[in-house]
């Protein structure tokens, strides 16, 4: 046992995070409302007082990993018991009781409508672990600034929650219902980061572009973010076929601040799979609405997600899904292999396809993406961006990177003077399937 106190003036909090961008963002709600406190950052577990680990429930995969990280965490409480350990977010909404069967050490398990009580539930916690897991379809965290990690891209929540209910999806169980944060607070947050030189925003929801807050939609939430002076650029993700609108098409077609590109997840390419998930749209559907995106917006980039195996999924199911993906021509993808989750409508169903054919067929959408992006990016050769600098590349010396309006990857030699933050115009000179390598213009 160590025999080093907490220090109970300035505790030090040591916080992980797993899974999507949402729970960055959540991440960065958590330090500040813990900030507020009174608390410190550690550098690592062995100088904390407080570890939390902030969870995503989406996929088994994802679940596993918090449970190994647990594992070794306990060991920790074992050699430290003074330690307060806690579980956030999806994972601990979504199956508190199997984690607290497998990790009874925990101290604190919050879900992500608890975080305004979190300075509470730490000192609270004691022979009994401190539980909040209830959602509130009120919480949007929108008077607390998250603690900005720094960069020249920052990541806002606009939204929280889902109302899509897909078959396959934990999202409307574990984080609720759709919320809608008012414009005047993502206003006055953006305000802040432009300020603290930031270029530019990413507006997060699970379904981004339903947002709604009285008459003001997506697309006209896009434009009032574009007046704020020192942003210059927005993205968004993720956003739902169901919600894309000709107002939002026509904010981004007229926006300069709006870049193109636009993530429009598939999950498949057959209509019968596409209902059993409950998408809620069908594959003409899709196609029409990614032909009026591309007339709209010209050059503007598309990505998707994929999900093989899902229940009743056959070959031929399959086979429609890479002939949508050819139809299409994504410039990039994130595809996975169905996982069967608790509390999902899906659940009941089962997994009717094995994990051989799950991963050969996956192994084949990857074999054909990285096709097909390899040739979108080649096309690009002798073409020039205006690149947004991020820093210094990771590999080669005197080399910098940046994201290209369509959020492509730019490498290039890096002259005096240019700096992160900057916006340097390039030409592409040759490509791979994940990068452009560029030169100055």
């Amino acid at each position: 046992m160590s025999d080093r106190a907490p220090n109970a003036a300035h505790p030090r909090v040591y916080l992980e995070t797993y899974g999507c961008q949402m729970n960055v963002a959540d991440s960065q709600t958590v330090s500040a409302v813990l900030r507020r406190a009174g608390y410190v950052t550690a550098d690592g577990v062995e100088d904390a007082d407080v570890v939390l680990l902030n969870t995503c429930a989406i996929r088994e995969h994802a679940e596993e990993k918090v449970l190994h990280r647990l594992r070794e965490l306990a060991r920790l409480k074992n050699s430290r018991p003074e330690v307060k350990i806690g579980l956030l977010g999806c994972m601990a909404q979504h199956n508190r009781g199997a984690i607290m069967e497998k990790a009874a050490f925990l101290d604190v398990v919050a879900g992500p409508d608890s975080y305004r009580r979190l300075p509470e539930m730490i000192g609270s916690a004691g022979f009994d672990p401190s539980i909040d897991v209830r959602l509130d379809r009120a919480e949007t965290y929108a008077d607390i600034t998250p603690d900005y990690g720094g960069g020249v891209r920052a990541y806002v929540t606009a939204m929280r929650g889902c109302d899509k209910f897909c078959a396959f999806c934990v999202v409307p169980y574990t984080r609720g219902r759709e919320r809608s944060i008012p414009p005047a607070d993502l206003m006055r947050e953006v305000g802040e980061l432009a300020a603290r030189g930031v270029k530019e925003v990413v507006l997060l929801g699970q379904t981004v572009n339903a947002y709604r807050f009285g008459e003001t939609d997506f697309g006209a939430l896009l434009k009032m973010i574009a007046t704020i002076n020192g942003i210059e650029r927005i993205r968004f993700t993720s956003p739902h076929p169901s919600d894309t609108t000709e107002s939002l098409i026509e904010a981004m077609a007229t926006e300069s601040k709006v870049m193109p590109q636009l993530h429009l997840p598939i999950q498949s390419g057959s209509d019968r799979i596409l209902a059993a998930m409950e998408r809620g749209y069908t594959v003409a559907e899709y196609l029409d609405l990614v032909a009026r995106v591309r007339s709209a917006i010209p050059g503007v980039a598309i990505s998707t997600d994929i999900i093989v195996g899902f229940h009743g999924e056959e070959d031929s199911d399959f086979e429609a899904t890479t002939a949508i993906m050819r139809e299409v021509g994504y410039d990039s993808a994130f595809m996975f292999k169905y996982s069967v989750r608790e509390h999902t409508r899906a659940f009941r169903l089962g997994d009717s396809v094995s994990e051989e054919d799950k991963g050969r067929r996956l192994i084949a959408l990857i074999a054909l993406q990285e096709e097909m992006s390899l040739a979108r990016n080649r096309a690009m050769i002798g073409r020039e961006f205006a690149v947004l600098v991020e820093g210094a590349a990771r590999r080669g010396r005197g080399m910098v990177s940046g994201k290209t309006p369509q959020f492509k990857t730019a490498i290039f030699a890096g002259a005096e003077g240019v700096r992160a933050g900057d916006t340097v115009n390039v030409r592409v000179d040759s490509a791979t399937g994940h990068s452009l390598m560029c030169s100055i213009a």
